[in-house]
């Protein structure tokens, strides 16, 4: 029941740290391309690359904590629900080209962020 609470506790918090992150970076931009989610998923994706790596293999996070920060406050900062949506809602719009960058761009960039997270934790 701990673990649930833990990874409940963190998922609140990285859900409001998505979204006030995602919406002040949405701010800065003047089209109608999702770039906070975008950098949102691609920060989240080095994070946790970084963070597992860091506090699991190096430090031997207890149990609590890593449902905490990982599952919970990672989960729910990084979501591809959030990126699904805004990649088919470009796509029903018309906007296939753009539709299609950010899906490659965020797979791309993702999983190399993941990757560069574990290579400097290591």
């Amino acid at each position: 029941m701990q673990l649930l609470f833990a990874v409940a506790v963190g998922g609140a918090f990285g859900s409001i740290a998505r979204f006030l992150l995602s919406k002040r970076i949405q701010e800065f931009s003047s089209i109608g391309f999702p770039f906070g989610i975008l950098l949102v998923n691609v920060l989240g994706s080095f994070l946790i690359g970084f963070l597992a790596t860091l506090l699991i293999e190096r430090f031997s996070l207890n149990d609590m904590w890593r449902a905490l920060i990982l599952i919970g406050f990672l989960g729910g900062f990084t979501t591809f629900s959030s990126f699904s949506i805004d990649a088919v809602n470009l796509l029903r719009q018309g906007f296939q080209l753009q539709g299609f960058i950010y899906i490659f761009s965020s797979v791309i960039f993702c999983l190399l962020a993941t990757w560069l997270g574990i290579f400097l934790a290591k």
